[in-house]
């Protein structure tokens, strides 16, 4: 499930590998490839057979340059371990060359991208959950930093197009980018693992952190999120086109909040909110808490209101800009409720 395939190369008896592999899950019923197979047989001869081989007996040195290179030849990426000098090579030829932090020698340790400091060979799957963690977390900050962007972007450019003046001063721009992009998006930096992290194949080695799926969802949210933001203001505006700070400040507030349910929405890729839970992510959760109480400041507070040119609003007023703000958070549970019923994991990439 992980998308992994372990295969043995060692310098054992082709019975003694073999039991091994057994016992570890490794290899079925099929026999090992033994070193004297490999050398009758150039690369170009195995890479036909090298995906489906598992353990590797009574090998040479050499012949595990060629086994990485039957395996990157058939479009595998390869990670492999190695302790002595001899493994120098195919720890340099492999697209990660990991070596024996404690046993290895010091050459091998030059070849290789990533020294295994317990030698423990589980650890390297606590790093592949920590690397996916780390991506995947990268991609929900530049999600969340851009439809966000998107959505300032958005009521910008649909105010005057409704005939209203500019919806937003510098000075609010400025507001919402430091208080909403900085925490929260640090917040997500910290984001724990999801539910089946270890559960999907690797992503394609050639798929871009910004993908096709990203920038459409960064359109649409963008877009819903300016829309949103806009809609009470320009009821204002239209009912009272005199009072620009208080419509002013209601869409200010809307867009402010709305990038907080955003926030916690794009927290996960395809789970809810409501399963993962609130507390999973105490940093997002104050986050949230600390811009919602820094925006009401800013509204609230005389002095505040003289700076960012902000008016007080009614419970009413004030109730109507939650409730608004909280659209874009189902909008985005919706489309999360709609994946996991009908998109389906790739599956071309497992064991690569």
């Amino acid at each position: 499930s992980l998308g992994i395939r372990p295969v043995m190369i060692t310098g054992d008896h082709p019975l003694t590998a073999m039991h091994i592999a057994r016992s570890l899950g490794i290899a079925d019923d099929r026999e090992a490839m033994t070193g004297r197979e490999l050398t009758d047989m150039g690369v170009a001869d195995l890479e036909p057979v090298v995906g489906d081989v598992s353990v590797y007996a009574r090998v040479a040195p050499k012949d595990k340059l060629h086994i990485v290179r039957a395996l990157q030849n058939q479009g595998h990426i390869v990670a492999m371990t190695g302790d002595g000098v001899n493994d120098a090579p195919a720890l340099k030829q492999s697209h990660i060359g990991v070596a024996m932090g404690k046993i290895g020698t010091d050459v091998s340790k030059e070849a290789a991208q990533m020294v295994l400091l317990d030698d423990n060979f589980a650890t390297i799957v606590n790093a592949v959950e920590e690397g996916r963690i780390v991506y995947d977390n990268i991609r929900k900050f530049v999600k969340y930093t851009m439809t966000s962007n998107a959505g300032e972007v958005a009521v910008m450019l649909l105010g005057p197009l409704f005939g209203m003046p500019l919806p937003l001063l510098p000075l609010q721009i400025l507001w919402i980018n430091l208080v909403t992009d900085g925490l929260p998006g640090l917040a997500l930096a910290v984001e724990p693992a999801e539910r089946g992290t270890m559960n999907r194949p690797p992503h394609p080695p050639r798929e871009h952190i910004f993908d096709r799926r990203m920038a459409v969802d960064i359109v649409w949210i963008g877009l819903l999120m300016g829309v949103v933001s806009l809609a009470m203001g320009y009821f204002q505006w239209q009912t009272d086109a005199e009072s620009t700070r208080q419509w002013r400040t209601l869409v200010f507030t809307v867009l402010t909040l709305s990038q907080m349910g955003n926030a916690l929405a794009i927290r996960t890729s395809t789970d809810s909110l409501f399963r993962v839970g609130l507390l999973s992510n105490k940093a997002m959760l104050g986050s949230v808490l600390l811009t919602f109480s820094l925006q009401m400041m800013v509204v609230y507070l005389p002095p505040l209101q003289d700076v960012f040119h902000t008016a007080p609003l009614s419970l009413w007023e004030l109730g109507v800009c939650l409730l608004l703000s909280t659209v874009v958070f189902w909008a985005v549970e919706l489309q999360k409720l709609w994946l996991r019923r009908y998109h389906k994991p790739h599956e071309t990439q497992r064991n690569r």
